[in-house]
């Protein structure tokens, strides 16, 4: 029912939007260009055991992001893209390993389903850009919940090895989650199932110690860089133990109050940001989830041997657990959207296909037509007003865009359902457009890749330079090239130096260096912390702090 023919435009369409983003999208601090700057500074300082971010010891998230991309810059060159390809590759992976669990349970259609639902989703299409270990470790779990449930069926090897190997490189990504997840999943499903054998299997030791040969690396490097050297200093904290810390504050910590960092802990967070990140499917997902439970506690929560629990409980369990930690971020929930993608694809199919809630299909249709008519107004008013510079042939575009849109909408077609085909039009064309226009203009105004591209087009000698007053930029480091170190007090300086700092304290050293000069002006806009005043042309330069890059003797 779904054509191939479909099913391949559409994700096709989506890693066309994912390209767009890997090559054109400048990377955004803070997450991304950090870990891009640690990646570049493992090969200059040829330290891939024991992990430094701008000289300091650094001990936040596993290295396994930083190898890989680490190694794609040595072979293709220190670019952005090469940064954001290992990634790009485990997700497309992801999104294989989503289409093939699903059609295990459900069938070719929903597999295929599933899988457009996941690709087309707003998390992936950020997070392809926006490199974190979320898009790793999304495509991580999403591999070894497949192939445990190919084990679980068939009894191979290979899948057994294949799902431990791919759980110990999520651990190597994100930590402990990436265990947690597939067994939450699948330990729900054996529960309703009343299948207390697969509780005891002696298979698990030997899947036990794959992770452990995975990880060894890991901890080898970590034992060395703090066990064995306790006191050291992380986020003003003294760590005496790095494999503690893995395996203990990094993840547990978050619920015991070790873990450092303290924001957005309460419950409904993370499903406040599914409104924005799992758009265009967030509301056939909620009914989806409901009839999914439905069905459950109707059977007195029993499964029978052809029906699955592992997509619903792996989201609501690993939800619940995410939900009651102090320390919370939207992408932390991303790793389980391929279950959801699986939720909603049952759903979809079962309502645009086979018309069983058919009931729900006129209240969705409309309202989904509400939404995605808002979603096209704001994007041809932002390729038409907020960045001046973007070419007018891209609100043309937008505007056919939505022409196709409508049309699509008021059209009745046998082939491929209404309300699916104005879902993926809107996800795809409206996240083609903010790549292609918005997100480049927008990181024009983050001060670390202007600061680096001024820096190199006016060949200023990087050792030269320091920053004072002004926030760390990672996207500089990352840039440049170079790792730019701060100094406290501008008594510190020399005359021959050059100093990045907000356009606020050029008065400050000019009271010391009466000679200084500006030899180069730019913004420093913090672009993920978006405000109406900002998108707004007439007020954006009120809104926008500006920087410099000031010679002190003013001489060339």
């Amino acid at each position: 029912m779904i054509s191939n023919k479909f099913f391949n435009t559409v994700i096709g369409s989506c890693i066309l939007v994912y390209l767009v983003g890997v090559f054109f999208i400048p990377l955004m601090d803070i997450d991304a260009s950090q870990y891009a700057s640690i990646s570049r500074e493992m090969i200059e300082r040829d330290s891939f055991l024991q992990i430094f971010d701008q000289g300091q010891n650094y001990l936040d998230k596993p290295p396994l992001l930083f190898w890989l991309s680490a190694f794609s810059m040595q072979l293709l060159g220190v670019y952005d893209w090469a940064y954001r390809l290992p990634s790009l590759v485990v997700l497309l992976a992801g999104i294989y390993a989503t289409y093939q669990f699903a059609k295990i349970y459900y069938g070719e259609e929903i597999g295929k389903l599933s899988a457009m639902i996941l690709a087309s989703s707003q998390a992936l299409f950020l997070i392809s850009h926006d490199v974190r270990t979320d898009t790793m470790l999304m495509g991580w779990v999403m591999l070894s919940i497949w192939q445990l449930a190919v084990w679980f069926k068939q009894q191979r090897w290979k899948n057994f090895i294949l799902a431990f190997v791919f759980i110990g490189c999520g651990m190597m990504t994100k930590g402990p989650i990436a265990l947690m997840v597939p067994g939450l999943a699948f330990a729900s499903h054996f529960l309703l199932q009343r299948n207390w054998k697969q509780f005891y299997r002696w298979e698990y030791l030997i899947g036990i110690f794959i992770i452990g040969i995975i990880l060894l690396p890991m901890c080898i490097g970590l034992y060395q860089q703090y066990d064995l050297q306790p006191g050291k200093l992380i986020n003003g904290r003294p760590i005496d133990s790095g494999l503690r810390f893995y395996f203990w504050t990094q993840s547990f910590g978050r619920y015991t109050g070790e873990n450092f960092y303290h924001e957005m802990s309460y419950f409904t967070f993370l499903l406040e940001n599914m409104f924005w990140s799992f758009l265009p499917w967030i509301f056939f997902f909620f009914p989806a989830l409901f009839f999914a439970v439905k069905v459950i506690f109707k059977q007195k929560m029993q499964l029978s041997s052809d029906q699955e629990f592992i997509t619903t409980g792996g989201f609501v369990l690993t939800y619940i657990i995410l939900a009651r930690s102090q320390a919370q971020l939207p992408h932390y929930i991303f790793v389980v959207y391929p279950l959801a993608a699986v939720i909603t694809g049952k759903f979809l199919y079962d309502l645009l296909y086979l018309n069983k809630v058919e009931k729900w299909q006129k209240p969705l249709y409309f309202f989904h037509l509400f939404i995605f008519l808002l979603l096209w107004l704001a994007i041809i008013v932002i390729t038409g007003w907020v960045f001046k510079e973007v070419s007018f042939m891209f609100t043309l575009l937008a505007i056919t865009g939505f022409g196709l849109f409508v049309w699509v909408a008021t059209k009745k077609t046998v082939l491929i359902p209404t309300q699916l085909a104005i879902a993926l039009i809107t996800s795809i064309g409206v996240n083609f457009l903010l790549g292609s226009t918005f997100y480049p203009q927008l990181l024009q105004y983050q001060m670390g890749n202007d600061a680096a591209k001024a820096i190199k087009e006016k060949q200023l000698a990087q050792e030269e330079i320091s920053l004072y007053g002004i926030h760390n930029s990672n996207a500089l480091h990352f840039y440049a090239k170079h790792i730019f170190p701060f100094k406290s007090n501008k008594e510190l300086f020399k005359p021959n130096e050059k100093v990045i700092t907000s356009k606020d304290s050029v008065a400050v050293f000019r009271t010391v260096f009466p000679a200084a000069e500006i030899v180069h002006e730019g913004n420093q806009f913090a672009v993920s912390l978006l405000t109406i005043q900002f998108l707004n042309p007439a007020t954006r330069s009120a809104e926008t702090p500006r920087y410099v890059i000031l010679d002190l003797d003013g001489k060339p």
